[in-house]
């Protein structure tokens, strides 16, 4: 058996250098690992909210074809008022036209400030909780919305 300070004997453990590089690699793929599932979360979020929202859609619609209009808050729809996946509630606005009572005002606009939807608005204000009737402002983009009369369900900045 070799002594340990002779030259012949291998070595049986890695260098603080090694042990650094591999603590190194393993935090950069952890990064991208962790980046990456945010990521999906986001996307898995997002997609919840757009089949919640048709689902809400579906529900005022089927009141508006007993009633003869859209109801004026989901309440009075009796329709379950669905938390959104940041645990805030839907939004809903029924659209009025102008005079006495006028919602037009209030309701979603796109970039050149035309209304989105003729009949009633539905929403979630997004993860930041935060949302202005004009799509492009910066506290809309992350809402998730039904627009052209629900012709579109999704992200506003992607409208």
């Amino acid at each position: 058996m070799p002594e340990l300070g002779s030259t012949g004997m291998r070595r049986r453990g890695f260098t603080l250098i090694e042990l650094s590089i591999g603590l190194a690699i393993l935090g950069i793929l952890a990064t991208i690992g962790a980046t990456r599932y945010d990521a999906f979360i986001d996307r898995v979020r997002i997609a919840e909210a757009v089949v919640d929202i048709r689902g809400l859609q579906n529900e005022v619609m089927a009141y508006e074809a007993a009633n003869g209009e859209a109801p004026d808050t989901l309440a009075q729809g009796q329709i379950d008022p669905l938390e959104d996946p940041w645990g805030r509630p839907y939004q809903y606005l029924k659209i009025v036209g102008p005079g006495p009572g006028s919602t037009l005002g209030k309701a979603r606009k796109d970039r050149f400030l035309v209304p989105i939807n003729s009949r009633f608005d539905l929403y979630s204000m997004g993860e930041d909780g935060q949302s202005k009737p004009p799509l492009n402002a910066k506290a809309s983009r992350d809402d998730v919305i039904r627009a052209n009369d629900g012709s579109y369900l999704g992200l506003a900045e992607r409208y």
